[in-house]
């Protein structure tokens, strides 16, 4: 891999998989255009994956260590404080997730989604879903005040995401807001929620390397991967939280349809 497409991959896959616009469509249009990675793609994917859910996780530090330690206070049969009820309530949020992308890993149908027309279509429903969420219900709630049905509401929106195009932080913004927490409250819920399910796809790729050794070069390249990646999503992060403070979703969305709608002309024509 030449370290003009392991540079573009990497900032791309980092600004692209925690906002709203969905990391898959714009890797689509890279192979499109030709930007495409080789059988090292696979390490690639990896490495990016840790990259961007290290960010998450140093951005959102204060909520991270409350979910570390409820996490342990589960499993040391700690129940009843807010640490525990978040883990808990974090996971129920990703089990849709995992058991929906079993069912599609061991069947294969996930290959038969990866296809412009799919993912075009799939940028313009789910971004108008958006912003329709967006203007239609009010933001009354605090991501303190989450509770466990809307852990399971917003989870099974995070399974919908499996379906390339759709944004997984996209739909479960979208259900945050249906469940009328304020959007960059919404915001924090879903980047919150993308650590597990993030660190389980980044293990499932792990598990599909090959068991052979990785050479000097392929792990030097493999680094600066994973660390554009963490400067890219974090500084994607930091905006997009500042950007919501002071405007809707709604350029993001305008943004979803007119990728949504080049990919679709490339799948027509």
């Amino acid at each position: 891999m030449t370290l003009f497409h392991l540079f573009i991959l990497s900032i791309v896959q980092g600004i692209t998989e925690f906002l709203p616009i969905s990391s898959s469509a714009h890797l689509v249009l890279l192979h499109e255009m030709g930007t495409s990675a080789d059988t090292d793609a696979l390490a690639l994917d990896v490495a990016v994956h840790l990259g961007s859910i290290l960010a998450v996780c140093l951005y959102f530090r204060a909520d991270f260590m409350r979910l570390l330690t409820g996490t342990g206070q589960l499993l040391r049969g700690h129940l009843g404080s807010p640490e525990s009820f978040l883990a808990f309530a974090m996971a129920i949020a990703t089990v849709p997730a995992l058991v929906l992308g079993g069912l599609l890993a061991v069947t294969g149908w996930i290959d038969l989604l990866r296809s412009a027309t799919v993912i075009g279509w799939m940028m313009i429903i789910f971004g108008i879903l958006l912003w329709w969420a967006h203007h239609a219900f009010p933001e009354r709630r605090k991501a303190s005040e989450w509770r466990l049905k809307d852990a399971l509401l917003m989870g099974l929106g995070q399974a919908v995401a499996l379906i390339p195009g759709v944004s997984r932080s996209g739909i479960t913004m979208t259900a945050g807001r249906m469940l009328g927490f304020e959007r960059h409250e919404a915001a924090r819920l879903a980047m919150l929620m993308s650590i597990p399910i993030t660190l389980a796809s980044g293990g499932y790729l792990l598990l599909k390397l090959p068991g052979e050794q990785m050479d000097a070069d392929l792990l030097l390249q493999l680094g600066i991967g994973a660390v554009l990646a963490f400067v890219a999503a974090y500084l994607a992060l930091a905006l997009m939280m500042r950007f919501l403070h002071l405007v809707s979703f709604t350029p993001y969305v305008i943004y979803r349809i007119i990728l949504g709608g080049i990919l679709l002309f490339i799948a027509y024509s």
